[in-house]
């Protein structure tokens, strides 16, 4: 079994459930661009991934049009829907054992870096991390094999062999691929079995308890 010493966390999806405070601000977007869509459920899909590929992706918008929505997407996610948001049950508690337990916890998230701290600060989990790495306001370093690739850059003192990126969608999964390090999928988030599956990550749990327990080194089977 390997023991990881760096641990990346993906946020929407793996560490919260953002889904009320991102779908109803890309629902604001799309309203503010003349484009109705009642049922946030459909904008589910904008949950991981970055915004500027999801809104090209599932509504064609150029990049004139992308850049419109991700600002407008902002106006409201900044006022109100960045703490439309809520905690995965027994993260907290996993976070603190991981830290106890001597790991370094970073988090990897394709979300910009200057909310992700807010969110984390406000549900009072920022100190388990020494690093928290996102995207810039611009777009730029918004692709997982990018963040991943930044945060590695900051630890030469270790190995691929030590590192692992926790997510809940294909993106997380990918990246950690494309950089050559182990990956662990949570089905309990926004990515389906199957997603995670196909991408080929080096665990798939269903829980957090399952994580903490490859994490801590107690689970050996690769897939759950």
């Amino acid at each position: 079994m390997n023991t990881y010493k760096v641990i990346l966390f993906d946020l929407d999806g793996t560490l919260s459930d953002p889904k009320a405070g991102i779908t109803k601000s890309v629902q604001y977007a799309l309203q503010k661009m003349n484009i109705v869509e009642p049922d946030i459920d459909k904008l589910e899909c904008f949950i991981g991934p970055p915004l500027h590929v999801s809104f090209a992706e599932y509504y064609n918008f150029d990049e004139e049009n992308t850049q419109k929505a991700i600002a407008l997407f902002r106006e409201r996610f900044k006022e109100k829907g960045m703490f439309e948001n809520v905690l995965y049950p027994n993260i907290a508690l996993l976070l603190k054992s991981l830290k106890e337990q001597q790991f370094t916890l970073v988090v990897a998230t394709s979300k910009p870096t200057v909310f992700a701290e807010q969110i984390l600060k406000y549900f009072n989990i920022d100190q388990y991390f020494e690093h928290i790495v996102g995207s810039n306001l611009d777009g730029t370093r918004a692709s997982k094999t990018e963040i991943i690739q930044y945060i590695l850059d900051k630890y030469k003192e270790h190995t691929l062999d030590d590192f692992v990126m926790i997510g809940d969608r294909k993106h997380d999964i990918i990246g950690a691929n494309n950089i050559g390090i182990h990956s662990i999928g949570v089905t309990y988030g926004y990515g389906s079995f199957e997603e995670l599956n196909d991408s080929n990550p080096a665990h798939i749990v269903r829980s957090v308890s399952q994580l903490k327990d490859i994490l801590m080194g107690n689970l050996e089977c690769s897939t759950i």
